[in-house]
């Protein structure tokens, strides 16, 4: 579950780590909706646009985070996964099977 006043998703996904970025693809109905590669100095989202990871957080997120707060997140190894930051109306939920 991604929830941002810009980005809202409540679908299944796969996150994929490889040696240089992490891969999240999120589903729905089977299709891919939205998918991105996050970088240790960039995120590409499926328009193939790319960006600082600053500016996607400024962005999508508020700019008051840590750079490399996105991927730190989606590199995590726990199972689960809570961020909620109420000042900025965001949820990210993350549940590993």
């Amino acid at each position: 579950m991604i929830k941002t006043p810009k980005i809202k998703f409540y679908d299944k996904g796969f996150i994929s780590k490889y040696d240089n970025y992490t891969s999240v693809q999120i589903l729905s109905a089977g299709t891919s909706v939205f998918n991105l590669k996050i970088y240790d100095n960039r995120i590409c989202r499926d328009t193939f646009k790319c960006q600082s990871l600053k500016s996607f957080n400024k962005e999508f997120l508020d700019k008051s985070y840590e750079d490399n707060f996105i991927k730190k997140l989606f590199d995590n190894e726990d199972k689960e996964i809570t961020h909620r930051d109420k000042k900025n109306n965001i949820l990210i939920k993350i549940k590993k099977d």
